[in-house]
């Protein structure tokens, strides 16, 4: 016999006995009490013990909606859909959150999986609910051209949503740990695409957001997702090791008795390490299971800051420090406000190595959940306070608007979910946090954009460095910077973090497309002459019309299309004048009148005009031009075998010639055929040294007892640098031959 309840419509106040009684939560004898009514008691029981009747009935009204909407869903498992949601509000109600969470909580899969719309659940519930509810729903209703695409919007969405409000993070957190904890009744590919997911992405925002319970808990369910075997090996292994429970319990006797000696009350235990956390750490120092589970790992809990550096000094005092591992967290707190005192101990009685974590009762609740223990109920999260919004949060918005698609935007939130941190400071003392092995380039983006975009040489404690030079804790860096902008393409091979990164190529984009503009502009101009008309000689009208037949927006795009060689200037310009004169498509146009002088390169480095990489022109050359669809033009030696290609398809050439005052470093490739004995390629390379040659690139061709053949890159700025360099290493007695490859 199944109980049937009555309960009130989701726009009128419902009170939660209306629900279930307790005759019927307990049940009667004979009786079946439907599994969701049972789920959701034990959570009203749970609520009870915080939230007033007034909220305990609007929790209620979502309950009745969320279940109403999903009566008709099964989970992968069989169960009722309605107990996933049920269980993400315990596990949000336990983060320490609002009702109004729990209520988002308990509805946040309605918007994205049953015909309940914004609109209605507005009229029902209120702006904020919906708004939270709105922020962890994905992204169905709109056409994507993948599935990448797809899970990457509906994740910048989230992600921008929690910007505004930290709950939408958090609910998101509760759903990823219920359907991870659930995760059995999916296929082992899902499984494993799921665990993947969270390992990389979610698990990491915990961490950043200083919840590390919650964190912990998603790398072990994660890990047991992706590798069940390894971390079923690991788990039955740990469980095996009873002698070093022993030696724990030997330590922490050892130091409640010191401490209680001085008269400093404490709160000691064992720390358990995380099976995931064991193994990565297997993985990156390559070492076997025994090697990384023999360090012990304790937590001492104190109730004031300066209790937190007196146990320091008496632990320090039992078990000689490792002075390299030592952090204190506690003066430079991390950047999602995890405070501590980090030490590790050799512990040489046992010959283990004592890692101990030092901090406050307040520091520990923190360190365990994050932005959450920020919490009040009355105006939501305690912004105010620095440690609840890390500084991370704020950047998304600038990535959103700097990242070309959202799945590039998930590839930038990726690398800034794994810093590593270091703390540098600045030539007034204030510290910034940056990602391990960052540059002095990441630093300037960090102090301020404008910096980053400027910088233009750095110091590290005062001495010049390059801007690639990584840095290392407690560094002070200066950046100096220039009147004007001078971001480096080259930069992008160095910089660690996803705001520097996403601000260099947003520069660049926005800087080959002004060139791709001005340089499909010449061409046109140049097509046009042939023609012997300009654009100023075509009307309004003409032009409009070829817009509109190459559906194109102005001619800004038409010029850009041209320069990026996705449009043939010859094409549109015997077109335009088809257009001006009437002269239908199908009808062919008009020859052109005259021969034009050829673009001059000018730049040894531009996105529209480069040099081909088969022949590698340099200034001197006999060169061509081709158009390549969406690079520009490519420029090719006369003599290249991939010229040979173009000779049936002239509308595609263009002619092209260097420029008299031409500057600039021009890559090219020498072969080298050198007697193979001690020291030839320390005088090839010392003799091209003395010659300011740069060697780009190097490697060995062929390599026998009496001869070894090594290629060459180079960088010259003309044929005329060239000749004297081969002439001159063919006077070399160890250099056989010297030709440039052709």
């Amino acid at each position: 016999m199944t109980v049937v309840v009555s309960v009130a419509a989701p726009s009128e106040p419902a009170n939660p006995a209306d629900l279930a009684s307790d005759d019927d939560v307990h049940g009667s004898v004979g009786m079946t009490i439907p599994i969701e009514l049972q789920a959701y008691s034990a959570l009203q029981e749970k609520l009870g013990t915080r939230f007033n009747s007034e909220q305990l009935a609007d929790v209620s009204r979502a309950f009745v909606l969320a279940r109403d909407a999903h009566s008709e869903q099964r989970r992968s498992s069989g169960e009722p859909y309605i107990t996933h949601p049920v269980a993400v509000a315990g596990i949000v109600f336990d983060m320490g959150l609002d009702h109004h969470s729990v209520m988002a909580a308990l509805m946040h899969d309605v918007l994205e999986d049953t015909p309940v719309s914004r609109d209605a659940l507005v009229a029902a519930f209120g702006e904020e609910v919906t708004h939270i509810v709105d922020g962890v729903s994905k992204l169905n209703h709109l056409k994507f051209s993948s599935k990448a695409e797809a899970q990457a919007q509906s994740f910048m969405k989230m992600l921008l949503a929690m910007v505004t409000d930290l709950r939408v993070i958090m609910i998101k957190l509760g759903d990823r740990i219920h359907n991870m904890r659930t995760i059995g009744a999916l296929r082992p590919d899902k499984r494993r695409r799921i665990g993947k997911e969270t390992l990389e992405v979610y698990a990491p925002i915990a961490s950043r957001l200083g919840m590390y319970t919650i964190k912990n808990e998603l790398e072990d369910l994660g890990f047991n997702a992706c590798y069940p075997m390894r971390s079923r090996i690991l788990e039955v292994t740990v469980d095996q090791l009873t002698h070093r429970d022993q030696i724990l319990e030997r330590v922490v006797e050892r130091l409640r008795a010191s401490l209680s000696e001085k008269g400093v009350e404490a709160s000691v235990s064992g720390r358990e390490k995380h099976l995931y956390s064991l193994y990565k750490k297997m993985l990156k120092k390559q070492v076997n299971f025994e090697q990384v589970f023999d360090m012990l790992a304790l937590r001492i809990i104190v109730d004031d800051l300066d209790d937190c550096y007196k146990v320091l000094g008496i632990v320090h005092h039992l078990y000689p420090p490792i002075f390299s591992r030592f952090k204190d967290f506690i003066a430079v707190p991390k950047q999602n406000g995890y405070q501590s005192l980090h030490t590790v101990l050799n512990h040489g009685a046992e010959n283990t190595p004592l890692e101990v974590q030092i901090r406050t009762r307040s520091m520990h609740t923190l360190a365990e959940s994050g932005v959450a223990a920020h919490w009040t109920y009355k105006n939501g999260p305690d912004l105010a306070s620095p440690m609840a919004a890390p500084g991370w949060l704020a950047s998304l918005a600038d990535l959103q608007q700097n990242a070309t698609d959202s799945i590039e935007f998930v590839e930038n939130i990726k690398l800034d979910l794994f810093p590593g941190e270091i703390y540098v400071f600045t030539p007034k003392g204030s510290i910034i946090q940056l990602p391990r092995d960052a540059t002095p380039v990441d630093f300037a983006y960090a102090v301020h954009s404008e910096v980053g975009n400027k910088c233009v040489s750095a110091m590290i404690d005062k001495r010049m460095v390059s801007l690639s030079t990584p840095l290392h804790n407690g560094q002070t860096v200066e950046i100096i910077t220039g009147a004007k902008i001078a971001i480096s393409p080259m930069w992008l091979n160095s910089v660690v973090t996803a705001k520097a990164r996403t601000a260099i190529r947003h520069y660049l984009r926005a800087l080959d497309k002004n060139e791709a503009i001005q340089f499909g502009e010449r061409l046109l101009r140049r097509a046009l002459a042939r023609h012997d008309t300009s654009l100023e000689k075509l009307s309004d009208k003409s032009v409009k019309a070829l817009l509109a037949e190459r559906r194109l927006a102005d001619t800004q795009a038409l010029f850009a299309d041209i320069g990026l060689g996705i449009q043939l200037p010859s094409q549109i310009a015997q077109r335009l004048i088809d257009v001006q004169r009437g002269v239908s498509s199908s009808e062919g146009g008009v020859p052109p009148e005259k021969e034009v002088a050829p673009v001059m390169i000018d730049s040894a480095s531009s996105p529209t005009l480069y040099m081909a990489q088969c022949c590698r022109p340099i200034p001197g050359d006999n060169v061509q031009g081709f158009f390549t669809p969406g690079k520009g033009v490519a420029v090719h030696r006369a003599g290249c075998r991939n010229v040979r290609r173009f000779r049936r398809r002239p509308k595609e050439w263009v002619a092209v010639d260097w420029a008299i005052d031409i500057k600039g470093q021009f890559d090219v490739v020498v072969v080298c055929h050198l007697i193979h004995q001690p020291g030839a390629l320390a005088r090839v390379t010392n003799t091209m040294s003395l010659m300011n040659v740069n060697i780009e690139h190097m490697d060995f061709k062929n390599q026998d007892e009496d001869d070894i053949t090594i290629r060459f890159v180079l960088a010259v700025e003309n044929r005329i640098q060239l000749a004297r360099i081969v002439r001159r290493l063919r006077n070399l007695t160890v250099v056989r031959s010297v030709k440039r490859e052709a």
